[in-house]
Order: C-alpha cells, then structure tokens, then sequence
C-alpha cells in the first residue's frame, strides 16, 4: 500500500464523514417537529423509550447524537437518568441501519440488472444530481433539506467507494494477510476496533472502513466479529466526552451506554468463542462480505438488548455507582444545557417548555397582586417579590439561548417557532412587570387605609376579571397551539380597551367635581393602564400564535384591518361586551372615590 492509496483512503475518509454529517443534519430537518413530538412521548416505560430510541436513530443515523441529546436534557434537569436507559438501548439498535445501507457496496457485478441498480455507482451519480437541483432550486426548506441527504448520501457512499478503492492493493501484500490472521486473535481485534472508533468517534465510520476492507478479501468472520464488538465499545467515547463538565446525572447517562456496550461485548464475545469450541463453526474461517459486517453489527446489539433489557434497574444501580453523587448537588443541574443546540427542534420544544413554566409564574404573580388590591397579605408580598426574579431569569436566559440558537441553521417551521418564543418570553415578562406595579398600589392602598367607592370598585372588579380571563385563555391557546381560542382573544381585548377608556371618563368626572383626591386618582389611573397593558400583552401572544398557522399575516395589518366587516369578531365582541360592561355615569350621579 503506498502513499497515494494512504493519501486516497484519507480523503474517502473525510468524504464519508462529511456525508454522513450533511445526511444526519438533513435529516434531522425532515423530521423537525415530529422528531420533538417523539422525545415528548418518552416515558419511564423502558420499552416504548427503546422503540423511541430506535426510531429517532434510524432517523437522524446518528446515535452518538441522540446520546449527547439525552446528556443535555438530564443535565437541563428535563429528563430522569432511569427515561433515558431504554432510549440508549434503542440507539444502539437504530444506528446498525447504516451499515445495511453501506452493505449496498458488496453488491457483484455478476448479478441481475434490479441488483446492479441497487450498487451505489450505479445511482449515487443520479441522486447527487437531483439533490443538487433541489437544493438551488426548490424554494421550501424541506425540499431543500431532501436535496441534502441525497447530496450527503452521494458524498458518503463516494468515500466509502474511495476506501474500497484505496485497499485493493492490500489483497496482494503479504503483510496484510499476516495482519488478517493476527486479527484472529479475539481480544486483538476487539482492542483495534474499540481503538479505531474511538479516534474517529463515529461507530458508523469504522464500521464502513471495515466493510471497505472485507471487499479486498481476505477478511474472515472471525476476524469481523471481536472488531465489530470492539467498534460498538468505542462509540461510547462520544458520550463521555460530552458528559464533561455536565451534572452527575448526565455524566451517568454516559455512564449507561459504557455499562451496556461493555457488558454486551463482556457476555456475548466469550460465549461466542465458547460455542465455537464445542460446535466448531466452519464460517468462523470463511470470509466476510460487507453485509455480513452488517449482519454481526445488527446481531450483536439486537441480542445485547435481548439479553440486559430486564436488567435496566440493575444497570441503573451501576451508572450510580460509577459516577457518585457530587458534593455540589446544587449544580447538577442547568437551566437548558447547550448540548441541545445540536438539535434545534428539540430545543425549541425544551425552550417551549420553559416559557410554559415561566408564564405559570407570572400568573400566580398577576392573580395574587390583584387579590392583594381587596385583601393584603405581607406573606404574598415576599412571595410575589421572589417569584418577579424568578420570572427576570427565566426571560435573561431563554433570551439569551435563543439568541444562541438563531445562529444555528433552523427549518422554516423552526424559524418561526424561535420568533414566537422570543416575543413570548418578552410580553409574559411585561406582564409580570404590570403584576409588580399592580401590588405596589395595594400596598400604597393598605398603607393609606383607605379604599376606593363601591362605583370604582364595582368598574375596577370587572375589568380584572375580564383582564383574568384574556390572560387564560391566551395561556391555553399558547400552552395547546389553540388557533380557535386566539382568535378570540382580540374582541376581548378591544371590550377591556373600551372599559378602561370609559371607567377614566368616570374617573375624571369625579376628579372635576372635587370628590376623589388626587393621589388615589393616580392610583386609580395607572392601574387601570397596567390593566389594559396586560391585556394588549396578550393580545400580542395570541397574534404571534395565529402567525405561527399563517406565516404571511402581517401583524401591523391584522390589528388594523377593518373590523366592521368581520362579523364573527363582531359577535364575540357583543358577548363580551355584555359580560364585563363598564357603565357610563353621568356627572349627577357620580360618588366620591
């Protein structure tokens, strides 16, 4: 082998680790959301978690990436370590899907004109001309995104052509059938391949470069097999570089996937080797094809989970043995761990979530402050107080990771979901700011022991509750994707808009003929602005939740537009109106404040 055919296998190399990137990130694209609606369906249930982990691997044909994916949401506190077990599982069984693919090389020449079509020289050419095509021509990002897995595949399998190529004159040399036979040697061949793995950090790289070589000849089934073993052992050095630096959960997450792959290799390689003593396997010497690295790879991890899937407790107990818990448990946890950049629709979901969290606290924050107007409580003073911290760190650090995200290259549909969570986030922070202002006037109002006139409390009372519900009802719509229930958040807001106007009209009647004192008008006054700013808040989570169903409605314009003509606007704003009517009183019967 001289240094062209090093120089070419290199390059095959590098080809078919970008391939398989380009086909991962593309991939990953296609599935978006589903693949976000598959991680929310992960249960404690181990087997539903290891079909889930077969699935999304087979989908992403990646498992170190799913592993690192279960890393960050352990460590983000999203996930339990005991969820992730049957997930890890699973992985190891849906990235064997590769090897079946790369398979498609050991097709002969001798065979039928459908087989011949099924060899990668003969559409890998076409494919990569259509996803070309696709990719600078197409105009939804999907297509795109089809265009850059056939491109990515055509890539990949090129570079495992080029490996192929590269090893030929190795079939000749003397050395490397002395090589092939010292490979016999189970533990050898085990260390080599766990080796090779660990170097280029992908299970699915070294076992192409294997099947490269068996194509040569010379490469026997007992030499594939301690290597294949020995290959599934060193993927799991991904994990543990990425469980660096995390909490001691999420370093026990790689920990399982080292006690799987370790135990998997501990019990199936011996007693392979046992059998073969007692029965003498004749294909034991015979050489391997690439399908048949395929066959060993899926065998071996099929079988693996056969045999520990009902030990998941018992692997469990280890991962906590191995990694002990820290002394510093307060920072195990983090509040969404960067790891899940890496996967953009996961987290946008996670992000989701959090924003989910942080509008419950807001809402605790609102109702408690304007009870408090009614009857104060200095407890829920500390309460509400607290909770407004809690609220500015969920909006600095969704903020700020979302800013992160928006650097990474998003789907359409991922896109926009970003943009709704980044004005989301800012609206349910104003709210919580309005809370704050809404308490201090009960406190000012507890102070002065003073409250106001049954008129003004009677104005005040319903435009709270209409203010009670448009916040509700905008956190189902938002917390469900509820297009239905957004729509009829606007005919609220704009009842809530008109009573605020005419309960200041009020209000200045009173302030004209002398009987409400000044500082407890502007009480008054800049309440009910906190309330009608609340409202619009919501009104502006409600449209962010019709944009996401219609990307091509214009906020400016949706709010502006002529809704005299739009009858079932009409209608809800009539039933509203009737439900939170603020009176307009004349100056005779107006009472003090």
């Amino acid at each position: 082998m001289d240094i062209y055919s090093i120089l070419t296998l290199i390059g095959g190399l590098a080809f078919f680790l970008y391939g398989i990137s380009i086909m991962s990130s593309g991939l990953e694209k296609i599935a978006g959301s589903k693949l976000e609606k598959l991680l929310k369906k992960m249960t404690s249930n181990p087997f539903k978690g290891l079909l889930l982990g077969c699935g999304i691997t087979a989908v992403i044909q990646s498992s170190s990436a799913v592993t690192v994916m279960l890393i960050g949401l352990v460590n983000s506190g999203l996930m339990d370590l005991s969820q992730t077990i049957g997930v890890i599982i699973g992985t190891n069984i849906g990235t064997t899907i590769t090897a079946w693919i790369l398979s498609l090389t050991g097709i002969q020449e001798s065979a039928s004109f459908v087989l011949k079509m099924l060899k990668p020289e003969s559409f890998t050419p076409l494919l990569a001309f259509i996803g070309v095509c696709m990719i600078m021509s197409a105009k939804s990002n999907r297509k795109k995104s089809i265009g850059s897995v056939m491109v990515g595949f055509a890539i990949l399998m090129s570079g495992m052509g080029l490996m192929a190529s590269s090893m030929t004159p190795l079939a000749e040399q003397e050395g490397f059938r002395n090589a092939m036979i010292a490979f016999t040697n189970p533990f050898l061949g085990f260390i080599v391949g766990a080796l090779l793995t660990m170097v280029i950090q992908s299970s699915s790289a070294s076992v192409g470069i294997l099947q490269a070589l068996t194509l040569v000849g010379g490469v026997s089934w007992g030499v594939a097999i301690p290597i294949v073993l020995g290959q599934n052992l060193g993927t799991c050095i991904s994990a543990v570089l990425a469980s660096i630096g995390v909490g001691t959960n999420a370093k026990r997450v790689a920990g399982v996937h080292v006690i799987f792959n370790t135990l998997g290799a501990c019990i199936l390689l011996p007693a392979f080797y046992l059998l073969h003593m007692i029965f003498k396997f004749k294909f034991v010497s015979m050489d391997v094809s690439p399908a048949g690295v395929a066959l060993i790879h899926t065998m071996y991890n099929v079988m693996t989970a056969a045999l520990l899937f009902n030990f998941i407790k018992l692997i469990e107990k280890l991962a906590v043995k191995l990694v002990p818990d820290s002394k510093k448990s307060s920072e195990d946890k983090v509040f969404l761990d960067e790891r899940l950049l890496a996967a953009p629709s996961v987290a946008i979901s996670e992000c989701f979530a959090k924003t989910v969290a942080m509008a419950e606290v807001v809402r605790y924050n609102f109702i408690t402050s304007t009870k408090m107007l009614k009857s104060f409580h200095r407890k829920k003073v500390d309460d509400i107080v607290e909770n407004e911290t809690i609220i500015d760190t969920y909006e600095d650090k969704l903020a700020s990771f979302l800013l992160k995200l928006s650097g990474r290259e998003l789907t359409e549909e991922d896109n926009n979901k970003l943009s709704q969570l980044l004005l989301a986030i800012g609206d349910y922070e104003r709210i919580g700011d309005h809370a704050s202002h809404i308490l201090k006037f009960a406190e000012k109002l507890h102070e002065y022991e003073t409250k106001f006139s049954e008129e003004a409390v009677e104005e005040i009372k319903t435009i709270v509750n209409a203010v009670c519900e448009i916040f509700d009802m905008t956190l189902e719509c938002y917390k469900t994707d509820n297009l239905d229930l957004a729509q009829k958040i606007e005919p609220l807001e704009a009842v809530i808009k008109k009573g605020v106007r005419r309960a200041k009209n009020n209000h200045i009647q009173r302030l004209k003929t002398g009987q409400c004192s000044a500082e407890r008008s502007f009480i008054f006054s800049d309440l009910l602005n906190d309330l009608r700013r609340i409202a619009a808040h919501c009104g502006n989570v409600a449209t962010s939740v019709i944009q996401l169903h219609d990307s091509t409605i214009n906020k400016h314009e949706y709010n502006h537009r002529n809704k005299d003509e739009d009858l079932e606007f009409k209608n809800r704003y009539k039933d509203y109106k009737s439900r939170y009517k603020v009176v307009k009183k004349d100056k005779d019967t107006i009472t003090a404040v």
